[in-house]
């Protein structure tokens, strides 16, 4: 039986990331406080941005201003969205 967390983008337990999405303390965080279900959203999210906004993600700018948007995101503030694109959950 896999773990739950109580989720702050969902605000509800669900089932917990198996490992940290990324390195160091920022992955140990989100593993802690962010749902798989959370995380599987980010990810598709992240790709539209990146694709969107043509992010070169060899940029330090544009990561950091990746990350910045995932914390918007996982907080649920006024994050960045797609221009035109509305996901099937905001209709």
């Amino acid at each position: 039986m896999s773990k739950t967390i109580f989720c702050k983008k969902y605000q509800k337990d669900l089932p917990a990331l198996e490992q940290p999405p990324m390195p160091g303390p920022l992955g140990l965080k989100l593993q802690e406080t962010i749902s798989q279900e959370a995380w599987e959203a980010w990810k598709s999210h992240q790709t539209t941005l990146i694709n969107e906004k043509h992010l070169d993600m060899s940029n330090a700018d544009n990561r950091h201003w990746l990350l910045e948007q995932m914390e918007l995101f996982f907080e649920n503030k006024d994050y960045a969205k797609a221009a035109g694109f509305k996901a099937l959950d905001e209709e």
